[in-house]
């Protein structure tokens, strides 16, 4: 996770490797569908706003449990669902099967997709591409794999929002790797243009916000803790007066951005739904 949102070091200081093979361990390291299920709400939006339609080639790169997936099935489209962690595939999965759903699941690293040009009429990921380390690599593929004319439908955290607030709180307290851009680059409509403008007929960014709904601040944390990849592994990094430390900086945020008083907990987490038409 990371706090600044400027660009990186020189890529050759960076072993991108060893980067995303403790990215892949940290997702592992907790249950994230626990989490990842909560969202699903943001992926039925994204489906619409990318107008998927019934017979569509889809791809979800980077998609964790499945929740682009499962909202572009619903629509009877055609998906191929891939993530680098195994173990978040075999939640989607699971979802799928219980819904009776065909999709077809392929182990993938978003930095270098197995799939022929043009392959798919819309490419989707809800919170998944926007944390790989090589951020020109994720969107040269995305660009590569998607045919002239088609849509690259994207949910992004920003970095003004409760989550891109929550990056700098955990990189004040363990920092990022050196030399990575910030994921929360993914949620500026600048760096959008910089990654896909030279190819897209149009780019549609639209500020929505997701709704965390929890019942107090040391529930929200006890489950994020618990299994969310990021939290579990900073947590674990840290002794026992830093890790307390850590956890009163996120109950200060949670309750800086909850909007539903001292009985409960709900706090908005602004992201941007991105729509790229490919020329």
């Amino acid at each position: 996770m990371q706090a600044a949102i400027t660009s990186p070091a020189s890529p050759a200081t960076v072993d991108f490797e060893a980067v995303k093979r403790r990215q892949q361990a940290t997702w592992s390291s907790s249950d994230f569908a626990v989490i990842g299920t909560t969202l699903q709400i943001v992926g039925e939006s994204l489906a619409e706003a990318a107008d998927i339609r019934a017979g569509e080639r889809v791809l979800d790169i980077a998609a964790g449990n499945g929740n682009a997936t499962l909202a572009a099935a619903r629509r009877f489209a055609d998906v191929t669902s891939t993530d680098y962690v195994p173990a978040l595939l075999d939640k989607a999965s699971v979802r799928a099967s219980a819904e009776g759903l065909r999709v077809r699941f392929e182990v993938a690293d978003a930095e270098a997709l197995p799939f022929a040009d043009a392959s798919f009429d819309a490419v989707l990921s809800t919170f998944g591409v926007m944390f790989a380390p090589r951020q020109d690599h994720c969107a040269t593929e995305m660009l590569r794999v998607v045919r002239s004319g088609g849509r690259i439908g994207l949910a992004n955290w920003t970095p003004q929002g409760f989550i891109g607030r929550l990056f700098g709180v955990v990189g004040r307290h363990v920092p990022p790797p050196s030399g990575l851009a910030s994921p929360a680059l993914w949620g500026t409509p600048a760096h959008l243009e910089r990654l896909f403008g030279p190819h897209a007929r149009s780019i549609s960014a639209v500020p929505r916000a997701f709704n965390f709904r929890y019942h107090s601040p040391a529930h929200w944390l006890q489950v994020f803790r618990d299994d969310y990849g990021p939290i579990n592994r900073a947590f674990a990094a840290l002794d026992a007066g830093s890790q307390d430390a850590l956890a009163d900086d996120i109950a200060s945020l949670l309750l800086a951005f909850n909007v539903a008083g001292p009985d409960s907990l709900v706090v908005p987490g602004e992201y941007l739904e991105v729509v790229v038409t490919k020329r």
